[in-house]
């Protein structure tokens, strides 16, 4: 969940490590730090910082000269946010530094042998003992140091390690935690992400687990943990430095909710297919036998691709009439699920490196599942573990909370719906349908987008609410979590989803005054039974806020979406609840791209 950046080459390179380290700062953001060297200087130099980015900038020392480094953006796991807790972390004699995503399993049992051998420990972090065991190796290499250590790691890591009688290189590995290389002109960059590289070049390799990689200015090679040579052929990544620029709105969160008709335009490009009033997913690599063969569809993944699972798996039973359900991937993994070969497994996640996700893709695959993915980054983990699956195009997404890669991801689960509805029972008629309201989509996001400054002026209102409650029912639900979740996550309100069927199972006790209900009333046939929840929480005098397709009477104010077709109109309904996410955070002054205790891509357990 931290943000690496690594440069060796011929220019200063602090400049560039700093830089690196701001496109990287929504991968953690408590605490940054910072090594160089170069062939002619004497030993490594480092500086840390708790805090930004920007803390550490203003440490870093005019005189900080070096052509390879490394740095870390950390978002803390093992200590608290501080200086001394910060990477990168270095050896009692200066030659060795690592930065470190991930975590070690086995930290404490290494910490206590490294002890018991007289080693003194600075930091709380379980990052340190990878420093001493590299420094303590009597390998000749420092690949065969590096390698060496790995040997006794349990856990997942992506590292970066420098060492002073090395300086002529780098030496990278990867288990569990994203590592990228950048292949430039004589200089080579390694990162966490493709968003610190972008800049300055779009040739990249991506390792896979249990792969490492020695960089030099000139030539990298990449190798098994086992020692093994393994073949990388840079790829050519399709977004450009100029995609992670605010692009001159005042946050992220902000730009990204606006790009969503864009966005949407992008995943449904070149994908319908007219004549037949279906869709070409050839990514899939699931021909019509196939689909026809699957009997039902689960789909796994975490907080907002949950959801976003959770809209998909009911556009797929209503579509295609085969049973489908979503699950938390974090506990799918561990519950000893029953694999049943007829069941075709969807795994969603906006980096394609989500921990949990990942997890739950290596152990269906080990027990014989087909595994689909949906995720937003080209080339990932998940992309390229699972056996085919769906890029959703939202392009880059730096605000930590997801709104667009949200919304077109519920965009690629319809046209996934109707691909296996048109493959079974889907009438022709019904595939045109569903085709001409995916097609209005981005017209009607657009007109939704202009209503943002009356749902800024309700937002003033709600921001003093200290807890909200979220109701909808089977197409709202999810939608009620997904917006409850983007109100907690960027405002830090207290707020709840619950299915508007169950209120008077519990919920109603805590309707008073001073809870604010935000009610998902589409216009389809569970109009009345929404309007009769809606009678529930006013007889108890209960203030309510209405998500509809028409004005609510009971409502003491509704925001009005445009109607499309009812299979695709949970997608609509859930952009005018992340502008009331935004603007609620907006009036309370939250760091509205950065939330405390959050990092964007979550790849520890």
């Amino acid at each position: 969940m931290c943000g690496i950046v690594g440069y060796i080459g011929k220019r200063d390179v602090a400049p560039l490590l700093l830089e690196g380290l701001q496109r990287l700062e929504y991968r953690g953001y408590d605490s940054a730090g910072i090594v160089v060297t170069s062939p002619k200087a004497a030993g490594l130099r480092m500086v840390k910082a708790k805090g930004r980015v920007r803390d550490l900038e203003a440490r870093v020392p005019a005189r900080f000269k070096g052509t390879t480094g490394i740095a870390h953006t950390r978002w803390a796991t093992h200590g608290a946010p501080s200086d001394v807790n910060a990477h990168p972390h270095m050896s009692a004699d200066n030659k060795v530094a690592v930065v470190h995503n991930g975590i070690i399993d086995n930290a404490a049992d290494l910490r206590r042998k490294l002890e018991a051998d007289g080693v003194e420990f600075l930091s709380e972090t379980d990052t340190e003992v990878l420093v001493h065991l590299i420094a303590r190796s009597e390998a000749e290499k420092l690949e065969d140091k590096v390698r060496e250590t790995l040997r006794v790691i349990e856990g997942t890591y992506g590292i970066a390690v420098m060492h002073a009688d090395f300086p002529e290189r780098i030496v990278v590995a990867r288990n569990g935690s994203p590592v990228v290389l950048g292949i430039g002109e004589k200089e080579m960059f390694v990162a966490s992400d493709i968003a610190a590289l972008v800049a300055h070049t779009r040739q990249i390799v991506t390792l896979d687990d249990g792969e490492m990689a020695t960089l030099k200015a000139d030539d990298f090679r990449t190798y098994t943990t086992e020692g093994t040579r393994t073949t990388s052929e840079p790829t050519t990544v399709e977004w450009e430095a100029a995609s992670y620029d605010m692009g001159g709105h005042d946050t992220y969160m902000h730009k990204e909710i606006h790009e969503q008709a864009e966005a949407v335009d992008r995943v449904l490009r070149g994908r319908i297919d007219d004549r037949f009033s279906t869709v070409h997913l050839g990514g899939l690599n699931l021909d019509a036998r196939d689909a026809r063969a699957v009997r039902r569809v689960k789909i796994l993944g975490c907080g907002t691709s949950y959801h976003a699972g959770q809209i998909g798996a009911q556009m797929i039973e209503e579509l295609a009439r085969i049973p489908a359900d979503a699950e938390p991937a974090s506990e799918f993994r561990y519950r000893n699920a029953v694999v049943d070969p007829d069941t075709l497994y969807i795994a969603v996640s906006q980096s394609g490196e989500t921990y949990d996700v990942l997890a739950a893709v290596q152990e269906l695959k080990r027990k014989g599942a087909r595994v689909l993915g949906i995720v937003n980054v080209v080339g990932s983990a998940i992309a390229r573990e699972a056996d085919g699956g769906m890029y959703v195009h939202a392009g880059p997404e730096v605000c930590v909370v997801s709104t667009k890669c949200f919304t077109n991801t519920c965009v690629a689960f319809a046209l996934l719906a109707l691909h296996l509805g048109r493959t079974r029972d889907l009438s022709v008629r019904d595939g045109k349908r569903i085709i001409e309201g995916l097609r209005k989509l981005p017209a009607q996001i657009e007109e939704m987008l202009k209503q943002e400054e009356e749902i800024k002026k309700l937002s003033a209102q709600y921001a003093e609410a200290r807890s909200m409650l979220f109701i909808g029912r089977v197409r709202g639900y999810p939608v009620a979590r997904e917006a409850s979740l983007k109100l907690k996550e960027v405002s830090y309100i207290h707020a709840e989803a619950y299915p508007a069927s169950e209120l008077k199972h519990g919920p109603l006790a805590l309707i008073e005054p001073a809870l604010p209900t935000v009610a998902i009333v589409p216009d389809d046939d569970l109009l009345e039974k929404n309007r009769a929840a809606m009678e529930e929480i006013k007889a108890r005098s209960g203030q309510i806020l209405a998500v509809a397709h028409q004005e609510q009477e009971k409502a003491d104010h509704t925001i009005v979406v445009p109607k499309n077709e009812d299979e695709l109109d949970p997608i609509l309904m859930g952009i005018p609840l992340q502008l009331l996410a935004y603007h609620t955070a907006l009036a309370l002054g939250r760091d509205i791209d950065k939330p405390r205790n959050l990092a964007k891509s979550v790849t520890v357990e």
